[in-house]
């Protein structure tokens, strides 16, 4: 009916012998009751898709003759649609819209033979359509931007084609608020950048949705169903959830994209759920509800998925969710401002007592496995960590964001304090925690023992120089080197989304080239079936286009944005050959610019609206004589960061104003 016999039992074997990769093997659990102070139930959505995963029997849908709903093959849950090959066949439901809005939607889709179309029709007019290729695995695939008014008509249609098409898992996302556009020199990046701002923007959930909780590998179709709040996937497309690791690396893709109140709910959920119950560790994930927690990663309050880096990365990621969005709530609910508090405080303390760090505290794993609390993200090794390079790294920026948001609160006490904690327990790792070995010989860990660990530990290797605790200096670009000579070697991770730090660890010290070879990689296996069959391609794990995302405009065009105060920062990294690049509506607070850099010696801002002046900081690599502001000439004014010289030139843009900044 839908696909021969043989393959479908093959692919059925092979989605059964798929163990999950990532906190799986926990057996299903009801979901707890929702953490404190949830966050309020959101409004009906205004463009609603009736049995998007088939399992009401596809209710709602029309279906021509030669095809139906069947139980065989589906992507999710126990059923899919399915077309017959031959023409003339098609599966479709109209849904009206209530209110005007822009939406993109997706589907998972397999097929037997190419020709087969997705389709969306406005009114009886196509609008956006897709000739599906032949993929006998699932694909997800997205048509949009659209725009609707309200009582305009949407079909959402899928036709048929030379072999069989099976469609599941239908989802109607939002329009992102803002929607960049990138131009350049080189067109591998506009393509790369387009995928993955589209793709990015196809993980959002419509508030007021109805979808399942608790859906993960084990029970595809989840225990219940519930509404869904502002949030967007960050985890594996087949769970119904989003997980801390993962959202902390998405969030400044999301912030480009203006996905601010997805990025404040899903970090208040997660601040909500770290109570003193769970020793003030978040819970791995939350379903998409924002307020139960993912089942599968999460048995009991002494007994769920907890990795030490991952409270402190939300923590830094918080301050930066401020800076991009100018959102008071980030120093005023009570939620976040006390979940900085105890992450960087009570509990560092609670995990600190098998290693003794002398005058500093650093938080510890117990080396027991990940329901009992481990000391870094790399899930895949078997080392007793008590203490790991990414854990380490992360408090070290977790310290630095508490100190930047007590200050803007206006503590500055507090602010002191923890801007010495962080000073000393940099001055510490470089000094004895890791000491003075480079490369293969850099320390990356303890164990529970107190053994020093030196080699290659993917995580917990990356992250120390990508969180910028190792001193700069000769010693750290050894390990820098070392780094991505193992990462292209026999160590290399298997899975997609351990790669998209890469880019990250590179940009982030002032090595342009290399990161962009790993953005280039990374792009070019977007179509490859990723490691865990269930999860699709690379391409269609969240975390890879919320990434690209990032690194193009905080990597690349090194946008550095400070809302609250208005100013903002930015650094030409363009690689090798890529002569220019620009981006049309950077969003920052209210504002709107249009940014572009020619090599790295050129810089041009427009502040195309908003409601006050920006101070502009352009800053240039090495030390200049002289610099050129709308080609008046001064003098070069240089400053040291992070051990780099730049030159750095300060400029008033008001709104409607462009100004051009050139060094000499």
């Amino acid at each position: 009916m839908t696909r021969s016999r043989l393959s479908l039992l093959s692919a059925v074997a092979l989605l059964a012998a798929v163990a999950p990769l990532a906190t799986g093997g926990a057996p299903a659990a009801a979901s707890p009751a929702p953490p404190a102070s949830p966050a309020a139930p959101s409004a009906p959505a205004v463009l609603t898709v009736t049995d998007p995963g088939f399992e009401q029997g596809g209710s709602g849908w029309e279906f021509t003759s030669g095809t139906g709903v069947a139980s065989n093959y589906p992507h999710a849950g126990s059923r899919l649609a399915y077309l017959d090959a031959g023409s003339g066949m098609k599966v479709s439901q109209t849904v009206t819209a209530t209110g005007h809005g822009g939406y993109l939607v997706s589907a998972w889709i397999a097929t037997g033979g190419p020709g087969g179309r997705y389709v969306l029709r406005i009114n009886g007019a196509t609008v956006a359509e897709r000739t599906l290729p032949a993929a006998a695995t699932y694909r997800r695939h997205t048509l949009g931007r659209i725009a609707l008014a309200p009582g305009d008509r949407l079909e959402i249609a899928f036709e048929s084609g030379q072999g069989w098409v099976n469609v599941d898992d239908v989802m109607v996302s939002p329009a992102a608020p803002v929607d960049p556009r990138v131009t350049s020199s080189d067109p591998e990046i506009v393509e790369m950048f387009d995928w993955a701002k589209g793709k990015a923007n196809s993980w959002v959930h419509l508030p007021g949705t109805e979808g399942p909780l608790d859906a993960d590998e084990r029970q595809t179709g989840g225990t219940g169903t519930g509404v869904y709040a502002p949030s967007y996937w960050a985890g594996y497309a087949n769970r119904s959830g989003y997980y801390s690791r993962d959202m902390a690396h998405q969030l400044a893709g999301a912030g480009v994209l203006g996905l601010h109140a997805e990025n404040r709910e899903m970090l208040r959920s997660f601040a909500a759920s770290a109570t003193a119950e769970h020793a003030y560790y978040p819970v791995w994930a939350l379903n998409f509800d924002n307020r139960s927690y993912l089942s599968i990663d999460y048995r009991s309050p002494s007994l769920f998925v907890r990795e030490v880096p991952a409270p402190f990365e939300l923590v830094q990621k918080a301050e930066e969710a401020y800076r991009w969005s100018g959102d008071a709530a980030y120093l005023d609910d009570p939620a976040l401002w006390e979940f900085y508090r105890h992450a960087t405080d009570e509990f560092v303390t609670l995990h600190d007592g098998q290693k003794d760090n002398g005058d500093v505290s650093v938080a510890e794993g117990t080396g027991r496995g990940i329901f009992r609390g481990v000391a870094s993200y790399n899930e895949q090794s078997d080392e007793p960590l008590a203490e790991a390079g990414d854990a380490i790294g992360s408090q070290y920026q977790a310290y630095r964001a508490m100190a930047s948001l007590a200050r803007d609160k206006g503590e500055h006490e507090l602010a002191a304090r923890f801007e010495r904690k962080a000073r000393d327990l940099k001055t510490y790792f470089n000094a004895t925690w890791s000491g003075t070995g480079s490369g293969a010989d850099m320390v990356r860990g303890y164990t529970t023992d107190g053994r020093a660990l030196t080699g290659w530990g993917k995580e917990n290797s990356w992250f120390m120089p990508m969180k910028q605790i190792v001193a700069p200096g000769a010693r750290r670009e050894a390990y820098l080197d070392y780094i991505d000579a193992q990462a292209e070697g026999e160590g290399r991770p298997d899975n997609i989304e351990a790669l998209t730090y890469l880019p990250d660890t590179f940009l982030t010290n002032n090595r342009p080239d290399t990161a962009w070879k790993w953005m280039r990689h990374i792009y070019a296996q977007k179509d490859v079936q990723h490691v865990n069959s269930r999860q699709g391609t690379n391409g269609d794990y969240p975390e890879v286009s919320f990434t690209l995302v990032g690194q193009t405009v905080q990597g690349l065009m090194g946008v550095t944005p400070n809302a609250p105060a208005r100013t903002l920062a930015t650094q030409s990294r363009l690689p090798s050959g890529m002569e220019w690049l620009s981006i049309e509506d950077l969003r920052v607070g209210d504002s709107a610019f249009t940014l572009r850099h020619d090599t790295d010696r050129r810089s041009t801002l427009t502040h195309t609206s908003g409601s006050a002046p920006y101070t502009w900081e352009a800053r240039f690599p090495g030390a200049h004589s002289a610099v050129a502001v709308d080609g008046v000439v001064r003098p070069g004014r240089t400053q040291v960061i992070d051990g780099a010289t730049y030159t750095v030139v300060r400029a008033r843009v008001t709104p409607g104003r462009t100004v051009t900044v050139e060094v000499r």
